[in-house]
């Protein structure tokens, strides 16, 4: 391969022009005679016996130029990268501007990060409201540890249902005195005050003992779900076959001691609330984070930013909620089938966020280069070690998967990333 010319375009993109030597075109074009020729019908030769000359006299001089050039153009294209130093962002577009016995010669117009300028990054005024833990949010909080903990106790007399026990009922509703479909059930655990039926159900169960056969008599609501029922009285025959009480434990010392490594309910309460004023400081904290981000792309200027770079980080983020449905036992088409949602859909609804990680990152990667932050040594293997232990892998392993130049880049984006917010005022 031979670098003619590296230039930059009016736009985001360098032109890059390159030859391929006749040695190495001549032998990519006796390559792919080898594998066509078994293809060529040539008179007063057998099948796949014919010379190339043979078949070029008849068919012509370039017949295997095409797809020689095909041939060539992927090493000759890494190393005119290679010699050029050009990072392309997305894929070239190539033409052939000489082709011949003597060799080839390829353009590649590539898409490259644009030249961007930021100015204002220090400054940016941005709300960051860390809302307190109110009690309800407290309550709330331990009441589902305390249901958690709640002691079930089968009853076996006659002691009658109570809101909060949970129940299995035999049940089928009739409307005008027909039953109708769905209306049936057997052996249904049905928590009583749950709001797992219509509004009514539940507190007519209260009070009945277990064998107890009654009925319920309840309205379904207007906007119920199946029009044919929308508004309709119903009865419904239940007969009542088990009640289990669920016994919440008290909110006392020894609650704590179970759930928690406190000795009182006091310290164990004071722990929920600084936990939830953590979570709190963590969403004011995004927010604050994402009002600067915001201030940074608007602050952005430059060069247009190459579709390319909008499209690759697109399938990133695609790539990226595949993987994680494929963690939970899903993916991407079993979700598209249970959502209606389309692949185009799901492009387009990820474009705006893969709009402001582009900005935000050409936005950053300036603010490093203006700055002159770099990462040292010590980083770079602090960072593959942390890398490591998050994907349970030996460090090695990721150096082999990350060249250390990605992960240095990274690290020097999150330095800007905190010098900015550090400079940042916090409203």
């Amino acid at each position: 391969m031979n670098l003619i010319k590296a230039e930059k375009t009016e736009k985001s993109a360098m032109l890059l022009e390159f030859s391929v030597d006749k040695e190495t075109f001549d032998k990519a074009v006796n390559k792919v005679y080898r594998q066509q020729v078994g293809k060529i019908n040539v008179p007063g030769f057998r099948k796949g016996k014919a010379p190339r000359s043979v078949i070029e006299r008849m068919y012509g001089k370039g017949i295997f130029w095409e797809d020689a050039a095909n041939e060539v153009l992927p090493d000759a294209y890494e190393a005119a990268l290679t010699e050029s130093g050009v990072k392309p962002v997305g894929r070239a577009e190539f033409d052939i501007t000489n082709i011949d016995e003597g060799g080839i010669t390829f353009t590649a117009t590539v898409p490259v990060k644009p030249a961007v300028e930021i100015e204002g990054y220090k400054g940016i005024e941005a709300a960051k409201v860390v809302e307190p833990a109110t009690d309800v949010e407290i309550d709330n909080e331990i009441k589902i540890i305390r249901e958690r903990n709640a002691r079930e106790t089968e009853i076996t007399d006659e002691t009658p249902a109570a809101m909060g026990d949970s129940t299995k009922i035999d049940f089928e509703g009739f409307v005008d005195g027909v039953a109708f479909e769905g209306g049936k059930g057997e052996d249904y655990n049905l928590k009583l005050g749950s709001g797992s039926f219509i509004p009514g159900f539940e507190d007519q169960i209260v009070g009945h003992k277990i064998g107890e056969q009654f009925d319920v008599n309840v309205t379904f609501p207007e906007e119920y779900h199946a029009a044919e029922l929308a508004g309709k009285a119903s009865t419904f025959k239940v007969t009542l076959k088990a009640i289990t009480k669920i016994e919440l434990p008290e909110l006392d010392d020894d609650f704590a001691k179970d759930v928690s490594e406190f000795d009182t309910f006091a310290e164990y309460r004071a722990d929920v609330e600084a936990k939830i004023l953590k979570r709190h400081e963590a969403s004011a904290e995004s927010i604050f984070e994402e009002t600067i981000v915001k201030a940074l792309c608007g602050k952005l200027a430059g060069e247009e930013i190459p579709e390319a770079m909008f499209e690759a980080e697109t399938e990133n983020l695609l790539r990226d909620y595949d993987n994680r449905l494929r963690m939970q036992g899903l993916d991407l088409n079993t979700y598209f089938m249970y959502t209606g949602m389309t692949l185009e859909g799901m492009r387009e609804q990820m474009r705006p966020q893969a709009e402001t990680f582009v900005k935000t990152r050409l936005a950053l990667e300036k603010i490093a280069a203006l700055e002159g932050l770099t990462a040292s040594e010590e980083e770079i293997e602090a960072e593959y070690t942390r890398l490591a232990e998050a994907y349970n892998m030996e460090a090695e392993q990721v150096k082999a998967m990350i060249p250390a130049e990605s992960v240095s880049e990274d690290l020097v984006v999150k330095a800007a990333m905190e010098l900015v917010k550090s400079n940042a005022v916090a409203k």
